[in-house]
């Protein structure tokens, strides 16, 4: 088989012919290790003839193998793009085919084609709730399929990318500060070496896994309405493995650095949701490093971009490494944790202040909310918008779900990160519960309780539909005669908009 230079250009010029592809227009893209041919409904990927520290596609052999590990590890992730791994064949005539009887002279990855404009790094500020929302449950779901991976491996390169990325920024000082950057790896190595133990831990838990990898916005696209990701690493083992809240980190990372503070909230609190699991409440003591590291390999490719193009792009290459950097800087010195708790009765509003006041506070991605609603369906394995029976609301029900409050809000803190948590509040021993897992976790508790009137209160409830309460207007009007006792917490009046609402919330907090 060959594997000449002249077979190389012969291919790209033959996948680069309209003619090629029944006399569709082709468009190619080209990256550092691939060229991707799109004509038509179908899109053809092979592999450039290069060698890289990570990657080693210098023979056909390896080309072809290449290949096939991509499909293999995207098809998972994206069945309704990745198709097959076909050849382009030298025939008997000495013509190029794609998948034909002669012998091979390359190898490409078949896809169907989407609409690359609907990738959702062209989407800016396009990423509203709903997306938001698919993009959780879809990271949820995609790692829950992944298989477990060989954790001490993984966490000696980790380890070993903070010493690269020195070396990297070093070789530019023209656009980094040497103090800078050695106070970016100070506080790096610091949160390593402070993380080490968990996840090592989570290692053990199976929460290190074969992962994407590469999980930004443009690997993201919008296909039949729902995000699907693609171009998962294959090239290298390491690379592909990682912690999942790793994994997540990068497309977090990726909507904040792109001002979609909302967005990303978004995503975090539904991964949580959906994954359901309180290891990944104390895992976000992770959150800070992990955001940091992905913002620092994202300056490290934008740096390396410098040598391909002209002095005029230069600029715009080094102001993007440097937002990468100061993001990074950011990212690994999080503010102290907040514990913020918002009671009354249904139809204030509690979840939609939630949800508002989430994605400001600090650290990045805001906090976390804890809802009774959702932990009540959880607690009676059922649905979020599965209705419970009478028995889910017995004052013994409540007294488990509110103890499961407590309990993550108090691991979510001990992490280091932010709690919102959402409930009635409308017993006192309720509220003291909280009080006093502040005071265990030496911070300062925010009780805001929300009022409305009846009317208020109807109508909103009234008008509620695939949500996780299951409080109609029956129960709002019940809620009338509830004795709340001594509030000790700010009362906010719920009663206008939901702006006005979280104006008074804000005011209350500052």
């Amino acid at each position: 088989m060959s594997d000449q230079a002249d077979d190389r250009g012969e291919v790209l010029a033959f996948l680069a012919d309209p003619a090629t592809h029944g006399g569709a227009k082709v468009r190619r893209i080209d990256t550092h290790a691939a060229s991707v041919f799109l004509a038509g409904g179908r899109a053809l990927k092979i592999k450039r003839a290069v060698r890289f520290p990570f990657l080693d596609y210098s023979t056909l052999g390896k080309r072809k193998q290449a290949c096939e590990a991509e499909l293999a590890v995207n098809a998972p992730y994206a069945p309704e793009i990745y198709r097959r791994v076909i050849p382009i064949t030298r025939e008997a005539d000495g013509k190029l085919a794609i998948a034909g009887k002669g012998a091979p002279v390359e190898w490409a990855v078949e896809m169907r084609r989407f609409d690359e404009n609907r990738t959702l790094d062209h989407f800016a500020g396009e990423i509203d709730e709903v997306l938001a929302d698919a993009l959780g449950r879809a990271v949820a779901a995609a790692h829950a399929r992944a298989q477990p991976a060989e954790a001490a491996a993984w966490i000696a390169a980790v380890d070993s990318y903070i010493d690269e990325h020195v070396e990297a920024f070093q070789q530019h000082q023209e656009i980094f500060a040497r103090g800078e950057i050695d106070a970016l790896a100070r506080a790096s190595r610091a949160a390593y070496e402070r993380i080490v133990p968990l996840l090592r831990q989570r290692g053990r838990r199976g929460l290190i896994r074969r992962i994407h990898g590469d999980l930004h916005l443009g690997n993201i696209a919008l296909i039949d309405g729902k995000p699907v990701m693609f171009d998962a690493i294959e090239f290298s083992d390491i690379i592909a493995s990682g912690d999942v809240l790793y994994d997540l980190a990068f497309l977090l990372m990726d909507l904040l650095q792109r001002a979609l503070p909302r967005a990303g909230n978004i995503v975090l609190n539904r991964y949580l949701a959906g994954t359901h699991r309180a290891e990944d409440l104390d895992g976000l003591a992770t959150l800070p490093f992990f955001l940091s590291m992905r913002a620092a390999i994202r300056a490290v490719v934008t740096l390396a971009r410098m040598e391909r193009v002209s002095a005029a792009e230069q600029s715009a290459i080094a102001k993007s490494a440097r937002d990468y950097f100061a993001f990074a800087a950011r990212a690994i010195a999080p503010p102290k944790p907040a514990f913020i708790a918002i009671g009354g009765l249904s139809g204030t509003g509690k979840t939609r202040l939630a949800r508002a006041l989430a994605p400001h506070i600090g650290p990045m991605p805001g906090a976390v909310i804890v809802r009774s609603d959702i932990e009540r369906k959880a607690l009676f394995g059922v649905a979020e918008t599965d209705k419970l029976p009478e028995r889910a609301y017995t004052p013994a029900a409540s007294e488990r779900v509110y103890a499961v409050l407590v309990n993550k809000a108090r691991r979510i803190l001990a992490a280091g990160h932010s709690a919102i948590v959402d409930a009635v509040f409308a017993r006192p021993q309720e509220r003291e519960a909280v009080a006093a897992a502040a005071k265990s976790a030496d911070v300062r508790l925010r009780g805001l309780f929300l009022t409305a009137n009846l009317g208020a209160r109807l109508a909103r409830v009234g008008t509620r539909a695939a949500d996780a309460s299951d409080a109609g207007q029956e129960v709002a009007r019940a809620q009338e005669s509830y004795d709340l006792g001594a509030l000790d917490w700010r009362q906010i009046d719920a009663s206008g908009t939901v702006e006005e609402t979280v104006a008074q919330a804000r005011a209350a907090l500052d």
